[in-house]
This record gives C-alpha cells, sequence and structure tokens, in this order.
C-alpha cells in the first residue's frame, strides 16, 4: 500500500489537513484509510460496557461489531509497541494511506507548520520530509505549500506516490 504521513509539532495543524486531505482524495475516487500515532494512553471503550468490561477482565483483543462498523482493540499487556510496518499490515487494501505522527519512521511526509506555535521546522534535519505546508512564506530547498491549500497539497501527493 502506498503510504504518505503528515508530521509536526502540537497544534501545527496536522490533524485538519489529515481531515481535508482525506476529504479531497475520497472525492477523487481513491480510497483513503489513516494511521494516528498517539503519545498517551488512550481508550476507545467507556467503563461498563460489554466490550470494556471483556477487555479489563484480561482478553488480549476485542473485537467490537455491529453493522455499522467495527473496532478491533488489541490490549499491549506490556508488550512493546508495534512498528508502523507491523500495523499498516493489518489494514484492508487501500489507494493510499495517510499517517499523522511516526515522524521518526522513512515514509515520505509532509510537513504541517504554524509560525504562531514558535517551533523550529523539523525538515532541515529530515530528508524523508518532501514538503512543508506553512501558514507563512518560507525559504527552504524543498516545495512548500499554504497550508490551506488542500487541492495542491493533495496533488503533490497523489503524484508523489504515483497515484
Amino acid at each position: 500500500m502506498r503510504t504518505y504521513g503528515v508530521v509536526g509539532w502540537k497544534n501545527a495543524g496536522k490533524t485538519g489537513l489529515m481531515e481535508r486531505l482525506v476529504t479531497e482524495i475520497t472525492g477523487r475516487g481513491l480510497s483513503v484509510s489513516t494511521v494516528k500515532h498517539a503519545h498517551h494512553s488512550f481508550d476507545v471503550d467507556h467503563p461498563g460496557k460489554d466490550s470494556f468490561r471483556h477487555r479489563t477482565a484480561g482478553a488480549r483483543e476485542v473485537l467490537l461489531a455491529s453493522r455499522n462498523r467495527f473496532a478491533l482493540m488489541h490490549e499491549m499487556r506490556g508488550d512493546a509497541e508495534p512498528a508502523l510496518d507491523v500495523l499498516l499490515t493489518k489494514l484492508a487494501p487501500v489507494d493510499l494511506v495517510l499517517v499523522e505522527g511516526y515522524k521518526r519512521d522513512a515514509h515520505p511526509k509532509i510537513e504541517a507548520h504554524r509560525a504562531e506555535t514558535g517551533n523550529p521546522l523539523i525538515a532541515p534535519d529530515d530528508p524523508t520530509i518532501r514538503a512543508i505546508a506553512s501558514d507563512v512564506s518560507l525559504s527552504v530547498d524543498r516545495p512548500v505549500f499554504d497550508l490551506d491549500d488542500t487541492r495542491a497539497i493533495a496533488n503533490f501527493i497523489l503524484a508523489e506516490v504515483g497515484l
């Protein structure tokens, strides 16, 4: 599967860009899945629900299914966090997987950047970052897109992955 990342520091606009890219690319008739890295513990389950009870009782995996969707929760139970390439094997085939986070992995990426955060660019020290989407003009050695120009960013990503 073709994979492309969106990286950046906190509040750089990554999630908004991801959301707009999914809408833009699926609107062109392509199938897209996403992977989001979380740096903290998170829960998609609720105390008291059957699936929560199964999980807290010790189940390694709990698959919750309905006619509208299914969700597979896998408890690490002390195991190491799986690498991105391992997680990608768990997805059904699609045209493109957009990955939010995993900035240290080797897949190609675009960096989201908002000047107001005061954070430095990641791109100068990372050759896997192929372009920057920013709210200010930048003088760097790779393409810079307006952070809100979703169409141009999508065109760039799709060209990069050969779609």
